[in-house]
């Protein structure tokens, strides 16, 4: 690790001991982690990095108060990064954090991501605020990621070691006076109260529907609304659009959440609501895909099979008399 940046790493309100080379066989993730760690292009770039110049900035643990090892506050990324290059060993800073601390620090230093999806937001969300809640609202111990947001919020002192590691873990520190905490959240991340009430409403989500908000199949607000049914109304609701294949539009999610609220929501109204036509849809030809199935090779994804299907259409059309 470079000298400057053990001197840049400053923390006034954490008791931080000398970073240390901790076995990556001691590591647990964290409880309740809301964040996902997906084996693509960019971990491959940053075990690339990592087996170029090391680990340039050391994890973030603390020890686990329930069993053995050290729970990771900050550097699940770098973990799994390690992993694939075969290595035992990481640096990390380990501090003395209760529940609540840990579960602030661990969100804080996770939401500077530019990649993360509505539901890992929502769930880091509620966490945090569950935690500052339970802790009396207190605000005086947060160590937050969230980059150029946090210029909005004059209480946070940034402290930036000097690598230009995507997943670096910029440690921050704040003295922050006590403020409703959903405004300090607020004030951190850069979004309204109001955005931060929305995404922990996707927390009531079934997770099949909070699938397709991530994927965007489904968009965000449409999924705020249908996050107030109740959890069997939104597996029928999957059901009907699976079956379907159609999605509800904002005004047909909001109609379904009135029902749901009068006490009318059934699944025959939902079949009623989602068959409606939206403006501007183009009409579709659905067919069962049982029908069709037996009749493709068994290697066949959709997009071959829906090829096949129009080449056999055009074949047809241009046999048929002038």
């Amino acid at each position: 690790m470079e000298t400057g940046m053990k001197q840049n790493v400053i923390c006034t309100v954490m008791d931080v001991e000398q970073f240390q080379d901790v076995k990556i066989s001691e590591l647990n993730v964290f409880r309740g982690y809301p964040f996902r760690v997906e084996h693509d292009r960019a971990l491959v770039e940053l075990s690339q990095s990592i087996e170029e110049n090391g680990v340039l900035v050391p994890l973030i643990l603390r020890k686990n108060p329930y069993g053995n090892g050290y729970d990771i506050i900050s550097g699940h990324r770098r973990v799994e990064a390690c992993k694939l290059l075969g290595k035992k060993n990481v640096p990390a800073f380990i501090l003395e954090l209760d529940d609540t601390e840990a579960i602030i620090t661990m969100v804080d230093s996770n939401l500077y991501r530019e990649d993360i999806k509505p539901s890992e937001k929502a769930f880091a969300y509620k966490m945090k605020l569950d935690a500052v809640k339970q802790q009396g609202k207190r605000t005086d111990l947060t160590s937050c990621q969230v980059g150029k947001k946090f210029d909005v919020n004059p209480t946070v002192k940034w402290f930036k070691p000097a690598c230009n590691n995507r997943d670096d873990g910029n440690l921050l520190i704040t003295d922050a006076k006590k403020i409703d905490s959903n405004q300090q959240l607020a004030r951190q991340v850069g979004e309204s109260k109001r955005q931060i009430a929305r995404y922990i409403r996707l927390t009531y989500l079934v997770p099949k529907i909070l699938s397709m908000v991530d994927e965007q199949k489904i968009a965000f607000t449409v999924g705020v609304e249908l996050s107030y049914l109740s959890e069997e109304e939104q597996y029928e609701l999957y059901a009907v659009m699976d079956l379907e294949q159609a999605t509800p539009s904002l005004s047909q999610a909001n109609r379904l959440k009135i029902k749901s609220q009068q006490g009318e929501l059934d699944m025959d109204l939902i079949y009623e609501i989602l068959g409606e036509r939206k403006p501007n849809q183009k009409e579709q030809l659905k067919i069962p895909v049982e029908n069709l199935k037996k009749y493709f090779p068994a290697d066949y994804t959709p997009r071959q099979q829906v090829e096949l299907i129009e080449r056999l259409v055009k074949e047809w059309h241009d046999k048929q008399p002038i």
